[in-house]
């Protein structure tokens, strides 16, 4: 991925985090992702070395991603093979890309499209983008049975690095054919680059907007693009800007007027393109925070069920637990039907803890500052987590 490195960035504001509500089954899922799947990826991802398009080590990537959906229970009639070729440095080059399909609920024939490419130039491309490839994986992981309103195509684009190839070929020939839709397309949310360079401080996601091409859709990407950014807020633990989206694979979809967003890497690492783009040299737990937020907006995108798993405890105690009112001014209170000694903690995105107190139902919270927070209801057995949201 090739990024223009002076952008304009706004910050995300509290007025964002207001237009949508916290679910706890989103949160719950989000929490499902884990840090030793993205690591175990992060580094399957390396061992195939560089990736370019075209050769072996590209092919035996997209067969290690295609056996990861297998493991999860994907049939085979949900992935699909997308072959394409392209004519580079004078040599024609054949590549695949691949597309897995989750039918929808109730708009089985619309869209959500969230991909990521694998390929890699000049080195293993653990995050440019070995990143976005595990997050896609998880992604799907955790929402396979996960019944959602509309349907999502998981799709994993080769031929990025040499000029967008495998998502041109997919737009103007599976999407599209003569300029004519053969798809409903809601969005497109693109993940490249989200590994961050180790050592860095990366608590802070880029969420990228289309703000030109074709300007038809710059409004509603502009919407998207603010809504991708409440959900990291509240399904992870990492701040957010917003960016100008630029040179990766949702671009030949916005220039057929479509919806398009995504995450990129805050505090931008030197290696991507080097030999040095390796495990050793990029942030896992950056990347499964990254994950966090891209389930939770996953979920919120294709409208995930809000139902919870009955064998999830955490579900199970938040169902009789109320913490109201949300937005909270000054005093929120706690209705909880169990009779047990119980414990509150308020902590911020970030865990640091603000305020404790034990088997009080009315909490004073006209000293914390404006914004999102964590409040955490224990006693012995049970514990539940909830988002709150202090606007005075």
């Amino acid at each position: 991925m090739k990024k223009i490195t002076t952008l304009v960035l706004l910050s995300f504001t509290i007025g964002t985090t207001q237009a949508q509500s916290f679910i706890q089954a989103y949160q719950n899922r989000a929490n499902m992702v884990s840090q030793t799947n993205i690591t175990t990826s992060l580094q399957e991802f390396e061992s195939f070395g560089i990736k370019t398009t075209g050769t072996a080590n590209n092919d035996n990537a997209l067969n290690w991603i295609k056996n990861k959906y297998l493991s999860y229970g994907y049939s085979v009639s949900q992935i699909s093979e997308d072959p394409f070729s392209f004519s580079y440095l004078g040599t024609t080059i054949n590549s695949k890309n691949l597309v897995i399909t989750k039918t929808g609920t109730v708009y089985p024939n619309t869209y959500v499209i969230i991909c990521a490419h694998f390929d890699s130039i000049n080195g293993p491309g653990v995050n440019d983008n070995g990143s976005g490839t595990s997050i896609l994986l998880e992604a799907a992981r955790i929402l396979k049975d996960i019944p959602t309103e509309y349907s999502i195509k998981f799709i994993h684009f080769s031929g990025e690095e040499q000029g967008l190839y495998g998502s041109n070929h997919y737009v103007n020939n599976v999407a599209y054919q003569n300029n004519v839709a053969q798809i409903d397309i809601k969005l497109v949310f693109n993940l490249d680059q989200v590994g961050g360079k180790s050592g860095n401080n990366n608590n802070t996601i880029k969420c990228e907007r289309d703000n030109g091409g074709q300007t038809e859709n710059n409004a509603e990407s502009n919407l998207i693009t603010q809504q991708l950014a409440t959900c990291t807020s509240l399904y992870s633990p990492l701040q957010t800007v917003i960016s100008e989206a630029y040179s990766s694979d949702y671009m030949p979809f916005e220039a057929k007027k479509e919806v398009i967003t995504g995450f990129y890497e805050n505090i931008q690492s030197p290696y991507p393109h080097t030999a040095n783009d390796t495990f050793a040299n990029v942030d896992p737990v950056y990347v499964y925070n990254v994950g966090k937020a891209a389930v939770g907006a996953l979920q919120h995108f294709a409208v995930a069920t809000s139902a919870t798993l009955a064998t999830d405890e955490i579900s199970k105690s938040s169902e009789s637990l109320k913490i109201y009112p949300n937005p909270v001014k000054d005093i929120l209170k706690i209705e909880w039907s169990k009779e047990t000694n119980f414990s509150i903690e308020i902590t911020d995105l970030s865990g640091r803890s603000l305020l404790k107190t034990e088997n009080k139902k009315e909490i004073n919270v006209s000293g914390l500052a404006n914004g999102v927070y964590l409040c955490t209801v224990k006693t012995d057995e049970l514990s539940t987590t909830k988002k709150i949201i202090v606007n005075k």
